[in-house]
């Protein structure tokens, strides 16, 4: 299969900008704090965008999300695992889904 060479040329900037943007992370993460307000700040970025990702599905959701989300909840408080949590979550959701069949 021949590709042209804009085609080509399109994919290899891709792959560098791609590549610039992951390299310029962990150089920068290096220079991001180690103790203090600011670490303890962005330690806990990833829990809160998480959080305001699922919060409008869980308020505005039906039956599967309400259900999915206290099984979330209560994997979490037994395990104190957030990997285990989610996957509960995400299963709930596609099961409860199935069997309402919605």
């Amino acid at each position: 299969m021949l590709s042209s060479p804009e085609a080509l040329i399109a994919i290899a900037g891709m792959a560098l900008v791609s590549f610039a943007i992951k390299a310029s992370g962990l150089m920068l993460a290096n220079k991001l704090p180690r103790q203090g307000f600011a670490a303890a700040w962005i330690k806990n970025i990833p829990g809160a965008v998480l959080a305001s990702l699922v919060a409008p599905a869980i308020i505005t959701g039906n039956l599967a999300e309400a259900l999915a989300a206290i099984a979330t909840g209560i994997v979490f408080i037994l395990t104190r695992s957030l990997i285990a949590a989610m996957a509960i979550g995400v299963l709930s959701v596609y099961l409860v889904r199935l069997a309402l069949g919605a």
